[in-house]
């Protein structure tokens, strides 16, 4: 007579749980219980942003930190002669945060450039020879071609050449450094109250609008930031040519 096949113990049933299913996993000493998943491909690598957003993120980062108004200031100081994200996204997101004091930033804005045009007049009435080169290298929008035609511009007015250059999105380090480089045209003087007047008023009007119309400025420059570099970009060419027509 055959006999009967060996039926399994109770604790190897148990074990082995219904039949046809898996056992559950156990939980892993680094972390949660993870379900078996079927292996994938080498998964692709991030993009990463382009520089000038990188800068601008930095930049914005200031605003949720207790150094807010001083990094404005400073912000404002180096972008007048040599740094190339403008104060005027950190001035928006502070003045989001507090509508109330916009107008006190636009005048830490102003403040801090007008100081830092003077610094860009020192660089390129002193200090052009020893640092134009790497300046012109490595600073967007300081090109010796730029400098030139802004000379010639300075030969026929200075002083709304400079006005117009502060209110516009035109770098204007290029106009600073190059006051200095061409002293006989431009005193010291005339870049300072061409600043205040330039300046004052760019930054008291992005004030009066995140004033009266608060988060939705912020909100529209992060969903078309791309766009907005654009339209910087174009307003900066166009600022060149109603300088020319102007002069």
């Amino acid at each position: 007579m055959n006999s009967l096949p060996e039926l399994p113990s109770l604790s190897t049933t148990l074990s082995d749980g219904p039949a046809g299913c898996e056992s559950a996993p156990e939980p892993s000493e680094d972390g949660p219980i993870r379900q078996n998943q079927p292996e994938t491909g080498p998964s692709q690598p991030k993009k990463r942003p382009h520089v000038l957003r990188r800068l601008y993120d930095w930049v914005l980062h200031w605003a949720d930190t207790p150094y807010g108004t001083p990094a404005l200031f400073v912000l404002a100081f180096a972008e007048s002669s040599f740094f190339p994200v403008p104060p005027d996204v950190l001035q928006i997101a502070l003045s989001v945060a507090k509508p109330k004091r916009s107008f006190f930033y636009a005048a830490i804005s102003g403040i801090g450039s007008c100081l830092g045009g003077v610094f860009g007049y020192i660089i390129g009435f002193a200090l052009w020879a020893v640092v134009g080169g790497f300046l012109t290298r490595y600073v967007p929008g300081l090109t010796p071609e730029n400098i030139d035609y802004v000379g010639r511009l300075y030969e026929q007015n200075a002083f709304w050449a400079i006005v117009c250059a502060g209110f516009t999105p035109i770098p204007y380090k290029v106009f600073t450094i190059a006051a200095g480089i061409f002293h006989e045209y431009v005193s010291l003087g005339v870049l300072v109250i061409g600043s205040l007047v330039g300046r004052f008023g760019r930054f008291f009007l992005v004030g009066a609008c995140l004033y009266f119309f608060g988060p939705s400025v912020k909100t529209l420059i992060e969903k078309y930031f791309d766009w907005a570099a654009l339209a910087l970009a174009a307003l900066a060419i166009l600022g060149f040519v109603a300088i020319k027509w102007l002069m």
